[in-house]
């Protein structure tokens, strides 16, 4: 038996079936609740394309213009690399799973490992697997703006690699990264 769960949202309801929402709660950091609340963001973003009904589950997907204009992402240097990494497409295009995943990543309940692995993928703007020193001065050069001169994002970068690159390799890898992670926690914030 398929129990449908909704949530009043003005004269219109949302509507999963128990079971996907049971299954989103198993997946994520979320309650049923948040799930819907989330579903509502996701349908303000675009409601003539976003159904209400979602027990069929529908094959939507949304571009990413629109998902970095949400007020967590819009100031965000790295907002594009965010929605792509969280893409299943790549591209940025994301579904409801694609955002409800993104979100359970981002939120204050996820675990700081987690966090590092999506965090990684997000650096990785070459998406080699490696975080190489063209990565690092990247990730420099968005947290920082214009802030730095290029020369002293340069240095900057090859600093980090310096300190953080474990095997001499002049890349970081996975656990080269969470390392340095380990040293420095504010970073991934």
């Amino acid at each position: 038996m398929l129990l449908c769960r909704t949530k009043k949202m003005g004269s219109t309801q949302t509507t999963f079936r128990g079971d996907q929402l049971d299954d989103y709660q198993e997946c994520t950091f979320f309650t049923s609740k948040a799930i819907l609340r989330l579903h509502g963001r996701f349908r303000d973003l675009a409601p003539n394309i976003v159904p209400l009904d979602y027990t069929n589950n529908p094959d939507v997907t949304l571009p990413p213009s629109l998902i970095i204009t949400m007020p967590e992402l819009k100031e965000n240097p790295f907002r594009q690399r965010i929605v792509e990494t969280f893409s299943e497409d790549g591209k940025g295009n994301l579904t409801f799973n694609d955002f409800v995943d993104m979100f359970s990543v981002l939120s204050e309940m996820a675990p700081l490992e987690l966090k590092t692995i999506y965090a990684f993928k997000i650096y990785d703007f070459n998406r080699d697997g490696f975080l190489c020193e063209k990565d690092v001065e990247e990730t420099v050069h968005r947290l920082t703006g214009e802030e730095l001169r290029p020369e002293d994002r340069r240095l900057l970068s090859l600093r980090v690699m310096d300190e953080a690159d474990l095997d001499g390799d002049r890349r970081l890898s996975i656990i080269d990264f969470q390392n340095m992670i380990s040293k420095a926690p504010d970073f991934i914030r």
